[in-house]
């Protein structure tokens, strides 16, 4: 039987790292938790976004892509990948 640990939110995440690739962008958060048995802990993830500009002119953001989009965002995920495992 696994042992589930859940990690409490200390502090905001802080994005590390972001690679873009025209509209398509993917951060790398550091995150911070504490478990619960007090320990502290560390770990990243990874969020993608597609930039686009609304129907005003306005600035706007999606997690919703395109299929013309899907290059784009293998490129941007897989250099936020190798950050994350080169610097461990």
């Amino acid at each position: 039987m696994q042992k589930k640990v859940v990690v409490e939110q200390v502090q905001n995440n802080v994005p590390e790292k972001k690679y873009r690739a025209g509209a398509i962008s993917a951060t790398v958060w550091l995150n911070r938790g504490q478990k619960q048995n007090g320990e502290l802990s560390e770990y990243k993830s990874i969020s993608i976004e597609r930039n686009y500009t609304d129907k005003d002119g306005k600035w706007q953001s999606t997690n919703s892509l395109r299929v013309n989009d899907m290059p784009k965002a293998r490129v941007v995920l897989q250099k936020a990948y190798e950050h994350c495992v080169l610097q461990e």
